[in-house]
């Protein structure tokens, strides 16, 4: 029976093909679409292309809409057999012709494919920081009224104090240029320079303010890997904009009223939470700024000594506890409300993806990964107790070659950024941390964000399109940069 109208398919196909005549009216040419519609939804799009070509003719200058939508059936036909060059042809076509109607929801449906298929969704962003440059490959997906974003590849290099601060001589290698390394990446993606950000660190801001002829330095070495660049470099990050760009970049917009953000980093704990308004601009943001990360507790306990293993691990409980104790209560405790309120803690950083990395191999690749107080209690223990095992996990138990691949791939990067002192002290942290945040009346639930380590730079490039893209729509526009 399948076979049958297999066979009366393609000789109903084979019937109308036969004709080879254009449309007699616009009866007919509506349904010459009608079935180009069908033709493409079974992976037929040539024979759809050559019914709306016969369809044209009898729209085309007597009947606007339907000529519009000719345009755009031909621009996804032409798109589905990836001759991108002449869809975007059609679909440039259709979208103007939808505008001329005033029929703005169809313009914008077409003119977000046009922009899918011109790359216009891609976008990248650098991320320069003390401890490592980061770079992220984002795409644009449109939803619930702002665009989020899709991370499509990163690269992250560490230790890059070589390529930022470099003696005066600038002589190093161009495999240690790391901000070429990340331009080369965006070139192969063909990303424009008006598509491109590029931020600096809270972090990178104070050093550069603390020893201003680094700033040359630095400004040199940009303008020699971006010749007659038109690339903007955002320089006035802050510790608190910063934590609200990492919210922006890390905590999706349709999640803002119950979800708080938390980045554990090198040198700072930061993040906080929303209001959200109506509008990319109309937003309150509650921000978080401890002045402690893993370095910088590790200095502490340290305390300008150099500790033996042993030494250290009883040190760090100590230190980090009298931390913990001062900070944490009036930042994190019941008397914050509105953290109070959002009951699904996002969390990034080195130590958050260690924990998940080691503990749960078999999540690799996972966006958003619950990390529970059992867990948290077992990586201190480990952290602590039994070094070798915890950063040594088994993956016998994962079958799929991907997954088993990503988890390789993700323990020989955390191996290489934490050693054990900073993994013993980041345990710690992130175990007060949580027990601050959770109380027998409010208990959370806490969540590893995925690339959160890229939030501040995709917080920038997110708010910046959406306020393009709102301002644009205000004009009565269609956002097509």
């Amino acid at each position: 029976m399948k076979r049958l109208c297999t066979v009366f398919f393609l000789l109903v196909i084979g019937s109308i093909a036969s004709l080879a005549q254009p449309a007699r009216n616009t009866a007919q040419a509506i349904q010459y679409i009608k079935l180009a519609n069908t033709l493409r939804a079974v992976d037929k799009s040539d024979e759809s292309i050559s019914l709306l070509k016969r369809a044209m003719p009898a729209v085309k200058s007597s009947n606007l809409y339907w000529e519009a939508v000719t345009n755009e059936m031909l621009g996804l036909s032409y798109s589905d057999l990836r001759d991108s060059t002449t869809a975007l042809h059609y679909l440039e076509i259709a979208r103007d012709q939808y505008l001329k109607l005033k029929f703005v929801a169809s313009a914008w449906g077409v003119n977000e494919v046009a922009r899918s298929l011109a790359n216009k969704n891609l976008y990248a962003g650098i991320q320069i920081g003390t401890s490592s440059i980061k770079l992220a490959i984002l795409k644009t997906q449109y939803e619930t009224d702002f665009y989020e974003k899709e991370i499509k590849s990163t690269v992250d290099i560490a230790n890059p104090s070589v390529t930022l601060f470099a003696d005066a001589s600038g002589s190093f290698r161009p495999s240690q240029d790391a901000l070429k390394v990340c331009l080369d990446s965006i070139q192969r993606y063909n990303i424009p320079n008006e598509r491109v950000f590029i931020v600096l660190s809270n972090d990178v801001r104070e050093e550069l303010a603390r020893n201003p002829e680094n700033s040359k330095r630095l400004y040199d070495q940009l303008a020699r890997v971006l010749p007659n660049s038109n690339l903007k470099i955002d320089t006035t990050l802050t510790a608190s904009r910063e934590a609200e760009l990492f919210t922006i970049g890390a905590i999706p917009r349709k999640v803002w009223p119950t979800t708080s953000a938390l980045d554990i980093g090198n040198n700072s704990t930061l993040g906080g939470y929303f209001d959200p308004g109506t509008g990319p601009n109309n937003k309150t943001f509650h921000g978080i700024d401890i002045p402690v990360g893993l370095n910088s507790l590790v200095s502490q306990i340290e305390n300008k000594r150099s500790l033996n293993m042993d030494a250290f691990k009883r040190e760090a409980q100590r230190v980090i506890k009298s931390i913990a104790d001062s900070e944490l209560p009036a930042r994190v405790g019941t008397s914050n409300q509105g953290l109070q309120q959002r009951k699904t803690v996002g969390v990034g950083g080195d130590i958050a993806w260690a924990l998940v990395t080691y503990l749960h191999p078999e999540r690799a690749g996972v966006t958003a990964v619950a990390i529970t107080m059992d867990d948290v209690e077992r990586f201190k223990k480990m952290a602590l107790s039994d070094y070798r095992e915890l950063t040594k996990p088994s993956l016998n138990a994962i079958a799929n070659p991907a997954i088993r691949a990503h988890a390789e791939q993700d323990i020989a990067t955390i191996q290489n950024q934490l050693n054990e002192k900073q993994l013993i002290a980041g345990a710690l942290w992130l175990e007060s941390i949580m027990k601050a945040y959770t109380s027998s009346a409010s208990p959370k639930r806490f969540v590893f964000v995925r690339n959160a380590d890229v939030g501040w730079v995709t917080g920038k490039f997110l708010e910046t399109i959406n306020f393009e893209y709102e301002s644009t729509i205000a004009k009565g526009s269609l956002y097509t940069r």
